[in-house]
């Protein structure tokens, strides 16, 4: 009489696919991807501030606003009119006049300077600080991430 000692081959994939599947199953809920999608949208809201205030900037230009101040109306720029500084747009409010931030909901725009994620950890530390351009500097775009 032969005695089975062990497990036989088929038993143990069974075991490996059903940790398989429940692993697959399970993980999401302990790993959180939501903060590195928090960070990935507020560096595009950065890209963007930069692309937005190009576009300012081009326009500006074409139309001999470089000074100190100006100001770009509806007709000569989508989202105008837009006030400007030095060709660049004087504020963050004038520079999200020209941006699509999409969904509304997602972005705490009650700060002057900033745009903070609205559903982020910590929004304080979530967000693109814009600093108008100066006589001698181009503007500043802060990215903190840290309460992503």
């Amino acid at each position: 009489m032969n005695k089975q000692t062990g497990f036989t081959l088929i038993e143990l994939v069974m075991v490996i696919v059903i940790l398989g599947i429940l692993a697959a199953t399970a993980l999401p809920k302990f790993v959180n991807l939501g903060g590195d999608a928090r960070t990935s949208v507020m560096t595009g809201v950065e890209g963007s501030m930069r692309a937005a205030n190009a576009m300012i900037y081009a326009r500006a230009a074409s139309l001999g606003q470089l000074g100190a101040v100006g100001n770009l109306t509806a007709a000569q720029i989508p989202g105008g009119p837009i006030a400007l500084v030095y060709g660049f747009a004087s504020t963050r409010a004038n520079l999200g006049n020209a941006m699509d931030l999409s969904p509304l909901t997602d972005f705490d725009l009650t700060v002057a300077a900033d745009i903070r994620h609205a559903k982020a950890t910590t929004p304080a530390t979530c967000r693109v600080t814009y600093t108008p351009a100066t006589a001698v500097a181009p503007p500043i775009y802060a990215l903190q991430t840290a309460g992503c």
